[in-house]
């Protein structure tokens, strides 16, 4: 098995141990591993593959101190094929909710929730992705 490095804040890395601790984990590195499995496979299931997909993106950061508001716009304005209506909300003093409503195939929206992950400073992102064709109006 390989050894790979990572850098995390102090505080990460005593909530997983913490985690790990908690859950029975025999330590960090089976915590991360499991993690980057999950993370991983995502986008693979095969169910979502050559569908019309419809994603909803929340990402929760704080605006006094990041440059995050930003970077959305730049992802909105990128992405602009996919991205059907985009919304900004305050939350509480100092935090920013921005939600995204995504229309496309999974490696677009894959591709744009990575790049909203790996977007420095942000607090929390969540998604949901369900088929179009699965929508059933009328049952």
């Amino acid at each position: 098995m390989g050894v790979v490095s990572i850098s995390m804040p102090d505080e990460l890395e005593e909530r997983i141990d913490t985690f790990a601790d908690e859950h029975g984990y025999t330590g960090r590195s089976e915590v991360v591993r499991e993690a980057v499995r999950n993370l991983m496979g995502e986008f693979e299931d095969k169910r979502l593959e050559d569908r019309e997909l419809m994603a909803i993106v929340t990402v929760l950061f704080d605006y006094e101190t990041t440059t995050v508001e930003e970077k959305m716009m730049h992802l909105r304005h990128d992405h602009e094929s996919i991205v059907a209506s985009n919304f900004h909300s305050h939350v509480g003093d100092r935090y920013c909710m921005e939600l995204f409503v995504l229309e496309g195939q999974l490696e677009d929206i894959s591709a744009f929730v990575g790049k909203v992950r790996a977007t420095k400073d942000t607090l929390s992102v969540d998604y949901s992705v369900l088929p179009v064709d699965d929508i059933n109006l009328f049952t």
